[in-house]
């Protein structure tokens, strides 16, 4: 793609499958046509299962409807419900407040670390009550979260620790992959995450195997397996389709290599970036435990000006969460009036993604990278 041309550069690839179009038009054939017509949760989604489980030394991992799904499941395992309290960041994705909200229980935010954006170990510690009953952290564009302080929090106040990883599969810290640093970890597979699919998809990931046992009865209806129709706890609807569990099966080799790519794409921008903290422009770290190449997030102190001039160079961008959490009409009930979390503000303020998916070229990737350094030199 020429940007000289007159082509911008997409922030959500539109060819994100382009290279594997044959393998999922065969696996819609091979699913449609088998004699065994099963389109959900058989053999092809037990065997992803296995794979990821493996790949990560896991108890178990149970595929479900979505990573928002996820989350759903692993707090009805976890009996999390009304009187209970979760302690959640102040910023980031909606799932993070809704899913607990759904479940009967109340968000109580958190502000964040203002370097990394994740939850803030010491502000979660605050925030802890009578009527906590876990910390949910999240990993977030391309940092994970301080996983073993919050470890070590909920070992010290007796709380569940859900690991939302949704977007930071293929990230490590301290030698543990994204999502087992929890109770319970997941992940998501919406088309642009690191390993997503043209669908919905997520899975839940744990040590714990009881655990795992509950999600996989919870996720059709509260049906344990062994005798259809009977319901064992009231459940959901959340589970994963053959013909997404054979293509992710097909495209789990590659995965390592296009984690790479992203990763290289990051450390070249970070790179190229870090010098213009003084100018207002805030980079991620070149490279360093704990990274996961979900999303590239600078923070700009004049971030609409610079997307305005990164729209005239043809490059798109994306502005993930332009309120915090407890600002957004939904979850405002449960915020304390007058609360403030100065760090979540900041970033919901400044924070701008640039492209980042692992088939950028390298020219594309230059051109992004001059044209906001550009930017940064020219109006300072």
């Amino acid at each position: 793609m020429s940007t000289a041309a007159g082509h911008t550069v997409p922030f959500f690839a539109p060819d994100l499958f382009g290279a594997d179009r044959g393998a999922l038009l065969e696996a819609v054939h091979e699913i449609g046509t088998g004699a065994a017509q099963k389109f959900i949760l058989g053999e092809r989604t037990a065997q992803l299962e296995r794979a990821l489980r493996d790949r990560l030394g896991a108890a178990d991992a149970v595929a479900c409807s979505s990573g928002t799904s996820a989350l759903t499941l692993v707090l009805s395992a976890m009996g999390i419900g009304p009187g209970d309290e979760v302690v959640v960041p102040a910023f980031g994705c909606a799932p993070l407040a809704s899913t607990v909200i759904a479940c009967g229980a109340r968000p109580v935010f958190a502000d964040i670390d203002p370097h990394t954006l994740t939850l803030d170990p010491d502000a979660a510690e605050d925030a802890v009550g009578a009527r906590t009953r876990a910390l949910m952290p999240a990993h977030i564009f391309s940092m994970m979260a301080d996983m073993p302080r919050f470890r070590a929090l909920a070992d010290r106040y007796a709380l569940r620790l859900v690991e939302d990883s949704a977007l930071a599969q293929g990230g490590t810290l301290a030698g543990r992959p994204a999502g087992l640093w929890g109770d319970a970890g997941v992940y998501s597979f919406v088309q642009v995450k690191t390993f997503g699919m043209p669908g919905e998809g997520g899975m839940v990931v744990t040590g714990d195997a009881e655990l795992a046992r509950q999600v996989r009865m919870l996720r059709n209806h509260g049906q344990d397996g062994t005798r259809r129709f009977v319901h064992h706890r009231v459940g959901h609807n959340s589970r994963f389709d053959e013909v997404m569990a054979t293509f992710q099966l097909h495209r789990l080799d590659g995965l390592e290599e296009r984690l790479a790519r992203r990763a290289e794409i990051s450390a070249y921008y970070s790179a190229r970036l870090a010098p213009l903290a003084e100018d207002g422009i805030v980079a991620p770290p070149t490279g360093g435990d704990g990274r996961c190449h979900y999303v590239y997030t600078l923070l700009a102190e004049r971030r609409d000006e610079l997307r305005a001039h990164l729209a005239e160079n043809g490059i798109d961008t994306h502005v993930y969460y332009p309120r915090t959490l407890p600002a957004q009409p939904a979850f405002a009930p449960c915020a304390p009036p007058g609360a403030r979390w100065p760090n979540a503000e900041s970033a919901a303020r400044r924070n701008i993604s640039l492209p980042l998916y692992p088939h950028l070229g390298d020219s594309q990737v230059e051109h992004i990278a001059d044209t906001v350094y550009a930017f940064a030199r020219r109006n300072p």
